[in-house]
């Protein structure tokens, strides 16, 4: 039986929704910012890319993605966060550069070889089938796609070295992990791994 616990974590950060929800939205808004700014930086997104990403909550990441490039899709299951994310990128979707809609990284509903660039920060420890959305993220990237995962070091859902087999047993090459450290006393080490669609 799930605890009281869980059940309240999972409303406010797992799937967030209603009050408690909002409330995790807020929190993740501040103490993620840093690591998702530094994601999108990472992946380096250009103007023409076709950037995927998974779980943008709020959509601090994700307003960063589309100020890069012109076409941007968020996918995420809770309708709080969509609609978080598209009131703080409310400017960005009018002008066309992002769209908004439900999913998740096992399943995306996007087109085989239609993104050249997947990002999520901080919820790869919720995908409950990690293969199976590490095979879906292969099918809907564009061969010479680039994927950028990050999560807190201490929620990460097993150790960086089986993190990374996993990845590349899934189809992916050049395989990188490291750690950063956000500049932000809410925010932990994070960790990171980049890979490239082969």
């Amino acid at each position: 039986m799930e605890s009281i616990t869980r059940r309240l974590l999972t409303r406010c950060f797992g799937r967030p929704s209603g009050l408690l929800g909002r409330l995790g939205g807020r929190l993740m808004a501040h103490g993620n910012a840093a690591t998702e700014r530094h994601a999108v930086a990472l992946a380096a997104p250009a103007e023409q890319d076709v950037v995927l990403v998974i779980g943008p909550g709020p959509g601090v990441g994700l307003a960063a993605a589309a100020e890069r490039s012109a076409h941007v899709i968020g996918i995420d299951p809770s309708e709080v966060m969509r609609a978080m994310a598209r009131r703080r990128c409310a400017p960005l979707i009018t002008r066309g550069r992002l769209r908004l809609s439900p999913g998740t990284a096992a399943r995306t509903g996007r087109p085989d070889a239609s993104v050249d660039v997947v990002i999520s920060v901080n919820n790869l420890q919720l995908w409950p089938d990690l293969p199976a959305a590490l095979a879906e993220l292969h099918r809907v990237l564009r061969p010479g796609g680039r994927l950028l995962l990050s999560a807190h070091e201490k929620w990460l859902p097993t150790d960086l070295p089986t993190l990374a087999a996993t990845v590349q047993a899934a189809g992916f090459g050049s395989v990188h992990t490291s750690t950063w450290e956000p500049p932000t006393r809410m925010a932990s080490t994070a960790t990171l791994l980049s890979a490239v669609r082969t």
